[in-house]
């Protein structure tokens, strides 16, 4: 069907909902977050011709049959966050004022994947978004399972100069 094709050409998002009274920490206090930053990890299949190349279409309905047979392979060309490379950075980074209190939700649908901080933790993390579950604490690297709707989490009491890791892909 159509649902596969929508979501590795980078159609897909997430919902979070998050428990009417509010996130917790493992021993039931209250955390407070001043602002959320949604990451999302997306993985292209962009088909290649016989000699390696990618191939081109006039329409993207042309490339369906391509695209289809290229992500069964479950090898993605392209891995990115938020459709792009260099997404995130420079006048696209994501920041925050000194004392504030960030929580990053990061969301990928077809692949298992490990964000990475590098320069920091998080120190509150729901790896599968299951917010009324304790939080596991001081994470670098966490694990998101494709499919699965999971959803990492990160939650920091204090702003400071952290870097989510690049995901790697074949660039062809």
């Amino acid at each position: 069907g159509m649902v596969p094709w929508h979501v590795v050409s980078g159609m897909h998002g997430t919902v979070m909902v998050l428990p009417r009274d509010g996130l917790k920490d493992g021993d039931g206090k209250p955390l407070h977050y001043d602002r959320i930053f949604y990451v999302g990890e997306n993985d292209f299949y962009v088909p290649k011709d016989e000699k390696g190349k990618y191939k081109t279409y006039e329409t993207l309905g042309e490339s369906y049959a391509d695209t289809t047979e290229a992500m069964r392979k479950l090898i993605p060309t392209h891995v990115v966050f938020e459709g792009s490379v260099g997404s995130l950075t420079g006048k696209n980074a994501l920041t925050a004022k000194v004392g504030e209190t960030v929580m990053i939700v990061h969301s990928e649908a077809n692949r298992d994947t490990r964000p990475h901080l590098i320069g920091g933790h998080g120190d509150y993390v729901w790896e599968t978004g299951k917010f009324t579950n304790p939080p596991q604490k001081d994470l670098e690297t966490w694990f998101v399972a494709r499919r699965l709707g999971g959803r990492g989490a990160l939650y920091f009491p204090r702003a400071r100069c952290v870097r989510l890791r690049q995901p790697q892909s074949d660039r062809g």
